[in-house]
C-alpha cells in the first residue's frame, strides 16, 4: 500500500490543515470494511451537514459481469448514435448534461424534444436533462418501472443511476443486446452528521432476468414446467418436434433439437409458410444468415407472419431465440402448436 508523504510527520505536531481534513475525509470513507476506494476526490469529503454521496465500490467495479454491462451499454448507445457522430466513451463523464441521453432518446423513441441545443452552464444543463427525463418518465410508468434516477444523480455522474436509466430504456425499447443477468454492485454511501463523516455498504441491483425486467412477471405454464417439473419438460419438447418435422418433412427437413435449430430464425419461417400454405419469397429473409443481426431479423420476420397469421405477439424477443434462450423458443412454439396442432 502507498503511503502519502505527509504520513512521514507526526501529526500532532502542526494544526489541522484543509489537506488533514480531506485526508481525514478519505479515510472515513475507507473504513475496514472496504478496500480504499482509489477513485475519491477531494470534493467528495467536503460534504454539507446531512448531505451524502454515493460511489460504487472498487471491487464491484472490476467484477467481469459489471465490466459486460458497461461494455453492451456503450456499444448499443453507440451503434443507436453513429448516424449522429457521436462516440460515447465513457457514461457518466458523456451522459450527465443531458446532450447525449436527448440524442439517444430522440433516436430510439423517433421525437424531437424541444430543448436548447447545446448548453454549457449547470442550470441550462439540468433544465434539458429535466425535460429529457420527463419525456423517459412518460414513456415508462404505465410499465410500472421503478425509476431510480434523478436530474440531481444523473447531474452528479451518479453511475449508479445511469446505469438503471440505460438499463430500463434497452429494455423499454427492446434493444437488439443481451444485458448479463443478475448484476449487483457494492455502493459505498457516505454522509455528514454533527461534522463527521460516516460511510456505509449497500447492495444495489442493476439487472434481474431478462424477463423481470422486460415486465414478464406474469408466469405462465413453461415457468412451472422448467421450475418444478422439468420431467414433463421432456414430454413438451418430444410433442413439439414431432409437430414441427410433421410440416418441415414436406421440405425434407428435420428437427431433432428445439435449442439451437430455430435460432437462426430460417425453419420459423418456412414453419409459417407451410402452417398458411404460402411460399415465402427468399428475398424477404437470409436463408444462411450469418450475423447475430441476419438471424434477428429473420426470428422478428416470422413473428411478423405468425401475428398476420391472427396469432397474439410471442411472448419471447427475438433475440432471446437468437441467444439460444430455450424457454423463449418453447413459448413461440407452443403458441404455433396451440392453434396448428389439429390441422392436416
Amino acid at each position: 500500500m502507498e503511503v502519502g508523504s505527509c504520513c512521514g510527520k507526526a501529526d500532532g505536531e502542526r494544526p489541522a490543515s484543509v489537506s488533514d481534513l480531506q485526508e481525514e475525509g478519505k479515510n472515513a470513507i475507507n473504513s475496514p470494511m472496504s478496500p480504499a476506494l482509489a477513485d475519491v476526490h477531494p470534493e467528495d469529503t467536503q460534504l454539507e451537514e446531512n448531505e451524502e454521496r454515493t460511489m460504487i465500490d472498487p471491487t464491484s467495479k472490476e467484477d467481469p459481469k459489471f465490466k459486460e454491462l458497461v461494455k453492451v451499454l456503450l456499444d448499443w448507445i453507440n451503434d443507436v448514435l453513429v448516424e449522429e457522430r457521436i462516440i460515447v466513451k465513457q457514461l457518466e463523464e458523456d451522459l450527465y448534461d443531458g446532450q447525449v441521453l436527448q440524442k439517444l432518446l430522440e433516436k430510439l423513441a423517433g421525437c424531437k424534444l424541444n430543448v436548447a441545443e447545446v448548453t454549457q452552464s449547470e442550470i441550462g444543463q439540468k433544465q434539458k436533462l429535466q425535460t429529457v427525463l420527463e419525456a423517459v418518465h412518460d414513456l415508462l410508468r404505465p410499465r410500472g418501472w421503478a425509476l431510480r434516477w434523478s436530474v440531481d444523480s444523473i447531474h452528479g455522474k451518479n453511475l449508479v443511476a445511469i446505469l438503471h436509466l440505460l438499463v430500463s430504456l434497452a429494455m423499454h425499447f427492446r434493444a437488439p443486446i443481451r444485458l448479463p443477468e443478475h448484476v449487483t454492485v457494492q455502493v459505498v454511501v457516505v454522509r455528514k452528521r454533527e461534522g463527521l463523516l460516516h460511510s456505509s455498504h449497500i447492495s444495489e441491483e442493476l439487472t434481474t432476468t431478462t424477463e423481470m425486467m422486460m415486465g414478464r412477471f406474469e408466469r405462465d405454464a413453461f415457468d412451472t414446467l422448467f421450475d418444478h417439473a422439468p420431467d414433463k419438460l421432456s414430454v413438451v419438447k418430444k410433442s413439439l418436434i414431432t409437430f414441427v418435422n410433421k410440416h418441415l418433412n414436406k421440405l425434407n427437413l428435420e428437427v431433432t433439437e428445439l435449442e439451437t435449430q430455430f435460432a437462426d430464425g430460417v425453419y420459423l419461417v418456412l414453419l409459417m409458410g407451410l402452417l398458411e400454405d404460402y411460399f415465402v419469397p427468399l428475398h424477404n429473409f437470409y436463408l444462411t444468415p450469418e450475423s447475430f443481426d441476419q438471424k434477428v431479423h429473420n426470428v422478428s420476420f416470422a413473428f411478423e407472419l405468425m401475428l398476420d397469421g391472427g396469432l397474439k405477439k410471442p411472448k419471447a424477443r427475438p433475440e432471446d431465440v437468437v441467444n439460444l434462450d430455450l424457454k423463449s423458443t418453447l413459448r413461440v412454439l407452443y403458441n404455433l402448436f396451440t392453434k396448428y396442432k389439429n390441422m392436416e
